[in-house]
């Protein structure tokens, strides 16, 4: 949150000082297993305690001023990147070691598999799942792990890659009072808190048939009073040109369109399809929409979608990226967006390229050398970088992490985790960096220079979702339930 959603009425300065209480632990030698769920239904927001306009103005002001808001907030994880898009948690006490009897207040069991990271606002999380067929939006109490209400959405589920994922892997987003979800076969919906559907639509009938090997895993940002997406895909046949390149804007209370704009490119077989997702950049003097997909990444006007900038030649043989041209080269690591920075993973065995972000950055910048600040031949090719205290850290695929010195880039350490296939991105929180492999096992890294495994945590079931973290408690979703995980 900022200054601007705040001054916009976004948020009331009641929200921001409602204080948010947890019910107090089930002891560890028991852990509550939710499978029928109750079909209650309990209030999801704190009531405010101050009634003093003068002290609210007073609380507003200082919070505006030291630029505390975001921590103000930091109980909630309303977005798959968390409070600020960029995967940091501000919360203190996170456990680091658990066990199916150690550190774990309950385990809610899930009608079904998914990728798709949880979100939290107060007494409730929101994730979406497969169910057989059927694709479903879920709500679970964070007091007790008990299901509040599970409503269908659509159908038609798709597995993908093996069972790696399925169409319900892009994550929703909640502002308290509603909850956006987006599935991969193109179905778009919102719901209050409450469960109660208040629009759904299918961007395949209003913005063309998707086209895209495994589903529109593309997260959806929510900014304010919109809805911001990405949806780049197009045929996959080398005599066939044909692209689509959408970037879209909706109204987040009625699902109407602001603005469509297409996106051109020149990507050819594979290349065309993009599964990373859209980002807000925001530093106080600009904004921007950020795209990545199709061999390029790209800045929007909020206002109408149009084109302020462009990076190119990720895709080679160019100066940023010398190996052959790939034309599979199709991206899933999304960019890491922080004021001054945009940290640019490709695909497969291509660079990553950290971006500055300054006047030059406009037009065509592909050429510009004051643009790049660092370029390194080796990119995630899932995970999302992560940036805390000046140094970035990036978990590849096979379990390596890689720590680089944001402002240089150059390597730190690189170093083995656990071996194994890794699609979460990283998580930070009190010191410690969350990951997940898919096979199910939790590694916790402490923050820093020093390279040092905490601990490593095998949870049994399979796990792609990114680690969550929440008014003191850590939110691990496998494909079979939902865990919560808190120092006892």
């Amino acid at each position: 949150m900022d200054a601007q959603k705040v001054a916009a009425g976004d948020y009331t300065i009641e929200r921001l000082i409602a204080q948010q209480s947890m019910s107090k632990p089930f002891p560890s030698s028991h852990i509550p297993l939710i499978s029928t769920p109750p079909m209650q239904r309990t209030s999801n927001r704190s009531s405010s305690t101050s009634s003093n306009r003068n002290a609210k103005a007073m609380l507003l002001g200082g919070l505006l001023a030291c630029g505390t808001i975001s921590g103000a907030m930091a109980d909630n994880w309303p977005q798959w990147r968390g409070p600020k898009n960029d995967g940091v948690s501000t919360e203190k006490n996170i456990a680091t070691q658990w066990s199916p009897k150690e550190n774990v207040l309950w385990r809610c069991e899930l009608p079904g598999q998914a990728g798709a990271t949880p979100v939290v606002w107060n007494d409730r999380i929101f994730l979406t799942s497969s169910e057989g067929d059927d694709l479903v939006l879920i709500a679970v109490s964070t007091k007790d792990g008990k299901k509040l209400w599970q409503q269908k959405v659509g159908s038609g589920n798709q597995d993908a890659r093996a069972g790696e994922g399925n169409s319900a892997s892009p994550s929703p987003s909640t502002d308290g009072k509603h909850v956006w979800c987006f599935f991969g076969t193109g179905i778009l919906a919102c719901f209050t808190v409450d469960g109660q559907m208040v629009w759904k639509l299918d961007v395949n009938d209003k913005f063309g048939k998707l086209d895209i090997q495994f589903g529109m895993t593309s997260t959806p940002v929510l900014d304010g009073d919109a809805l911001y997406l990405q949806l780049l895909h197009g045929p996959m046949r080398r005599d066939d040109n044909t692209r689509t390149g959408k970037v879209i804007k909706l109204d987040k209370q009625t699902g109407e369109t602001i603005w469509s704009v297409d996106r051109i490119t020149q990507a050819e077989f594979e290349c065309k399809h993009s599964y990373a997702s859209p980002f807000i950049y925001r530093d106080g003097k600009q904004e921007f929409l950020v795209v990545h997909g199709a061999d390029c990444i790209t800045g929007h006007k909020l206002s109408d979608g149009k084109e302020l900038w462009r990076f190119g030649d990720l895709n080679g043989p160019t100066k940023i990226n010398p190996k052959q041209s790939d034309p599979t080269f199709r991206f899933v690591a999304s960019p890491l967006v922080i004021p001054g920075s945009i940290i640019v993973p490709t695909a497969k065995e291509g660079p990553m390229v950290a971006l500055n972000v300054s006047d030059a950055l406009q037009g065509e910048s592909s050429a510009k050398s004051d643009v790049v600040a660092w370029n390194i031949p080796r990119t995630p090719d899932v995970s999302i970088p992560l940036v805390v205290d000046g140094l970035v850290y990036v978990l590849h695929k096979d379990g390596k992490l890689q720590c680089l010195d944001h402002k240089t880039g150059q390597e730190i350490y690189f170093q083995r985790t656990y071996t194994g296939q890794h699609r979460s991105s990283p998580t930070y929180a009190d010191g410690h960096i969350y990951f997940a492999s898919n096979d199910g096992h939790c590694t916790v890294v402490k923050a820093g220079r020093d390279f040092q495994i905490v601990s490593t945590n095998p949870m049994g079931e399979a796990i792609t979702a990114s680690p969550v973290v929440a008014d003191g408690v850590l939110y691990i979703r496998s494909y079979q339930a939902l865990y919560a995980i808190k120092k006892q």
